[in-house]
């Protein structure tokens, strides 16, 4: 079955939004044996999007809409896509009564403009239902091919097409993709590439496909596939060799971001975590922060950018800022070490280093882990701009503590 995105609205071509909708749908299409082949931007424009939805409906099966569902005049998706399959639309009473009752818990009244958000296909047309907005989507069915329009607020299409989209192209598929998204640390995209050729080149069902992120490599494993049985015992011998041939670098199985499997190994066991930054300045610790029960783990953060805050807030003696400097093994050490008295935890890590953008030695950084059986410190040379040097630091911070953790 092949598929084709088409998001309408001025506001997308102007870059005023950015057009997160078309992502999340393609997204969600590959798992469900859909082809998406095309995307494309339409702006508020009768002519040019009725040549982009003919266009579409010649060459693809599913042509998915999102936006222009709107009460203004600038809102055409749905009359231009009925007109192009030469469907007639009329009032539907019982959804003009939902936008009202909607309205009214708004506490106000709808406009007669309101009205048109009612209007559907008198036939081969499915309401999709909106409960966060007034614009419900519909699905029209002609000859064949389908056109499924759904609002433009992601807060509003992503439910839409979660609880009735999927459904529907799942059924008429008649088959879906499993897949298991590998993340790797430790090793870049080349080698991940070269090491796992044979795989890649021998294997149509399940196939395999690098991505690289920063710092990190994510590799896709994905298997065509009638039921969960089925597609889960077509990847699991692939995914068991690669994590043979890899070891610990293959830090998750099911697209967890290394902060997330952090977050569930401190959950699991039960212990606790501090953090002492310089160079990352607060990043590390909202690496944890951002994830919701993160206070079950997490005692406390510290920014000491000056020296004075290093030996203020963290005991780091003066000797030795003054004989290895700020950004040292040395330093890193009683960073983390301080760290975890002063606020008591089980583990604290410590990030210290040279971010730039100037300097002779811009990208050296030391990061830390102190734990309950010692401590560790890794010296990494990082290349990039500030914030890629911040963010890489961030990471191998994360892994020391993901791997301390999974001994455990």
């Amino acid at each position: 079955m092949i598929a084709e995105i088409i998001c309408v609205g001025t506001e997308l071509l102007m870059g005023q939004i950015v057009n997160t909708n078309a992502q999340f749908m393609a997204e969600k299409l590959a798992p469900l044996g859909v082809d998406l082949y095309r995307q494309q931007v339409v702006g508020d424009n009768p002519q040019r999007l009725t040549e982009a939805v003919l266009t579409a409906l010649s060459r693809s099966d599913v042509v998915l809409f999102s936006g222009g569902l709107g009460p203004t005049e600038d809102d055409l998706t749905k009359e231009t896509v009925a007109a192009a399959m030469g469907l007639d639309l009329v009032l539907y009473p019982e959804e003009w009564d939902r936008i009202v009752e909607r309205f009214k818990g708004f506490g106000r009244k709808p406009t007669p403009n309101n009205k048109k958000q009612a209007m559907f296909p008198s036939k081969n047309c499915t309401i999709l239902p909106n409960p966060r907005g007034t614009a419900p989507g519909c699905l029209m069915e002609k000859d064949g091919k389908a056109a499924i329009l759904m609002p433009g607020p992601p807060r509003e299409l992503r439910p839409m097409f979660t609880d009735y989209v999927m459904p529907y192209l799942e059924k008429r598929s008649g088959h879906r993709l499993y897949t298991h998204m590998l993340r790797i640390f430790g090793k870049g995209e080349s080698d991940v590439e070269y090491e796992l050729k044979d795989l890649i080149d021998s294997q149509t069902n399940p196939t395999l496909a690098t991505y690289c992120e920063t710092g990190e490599v994510k590799l896709r494993i994905t298997a065509q596939a009638r039921d969960d049985a089925e597609g889960e015992a077509l990847l699991s011998p692939v995914v068991d060799e690669v994590e043979r041939r890899f070891g610990d670098v293959v830090y998750s199985e099911n697209d967890e971001e290394l902060s997330a499997v952090c977050h569930r190994l401190l959950l699991e066991q039960g212990a606790t975590l501090s953090c002492a930054e310089s160079c990352t300045g607060g990043l590390l610790s909202s690496a944890f922060v951002d994830m919701g029960g993160s206070s079950a783990y997490f005692v406390e953060g510290d920014v000491t950018y000056a020296n004075e805050a290093k030996m203020g807030s963290l005991g780091v003696k003066a000797e030795t800022l003054e004989r290895f400097t700020a950004v040292s093994e040395e330093c890193a050490r009683e960073m983390a070490v301080g760290m975890r008295n002063k606020a008591r935890t089980d583990y604290a890590l410590a990030t210290t280093g040279y971010a730039g953008p100037d300097g002779e030695q811009v990208g050296l950084v030391y990061v830390s882990l102190a734990a309950p059986d010692g401590v560790q410190v890794k010296e990494l040379h990082l290349t990039g701009d500030r914030n890629r040097i911040r963010r890489l630091a961030v990471l191998h911070a994360l892994d020391l503590l993901r791997r301390e953790l999974s001994l455990k």
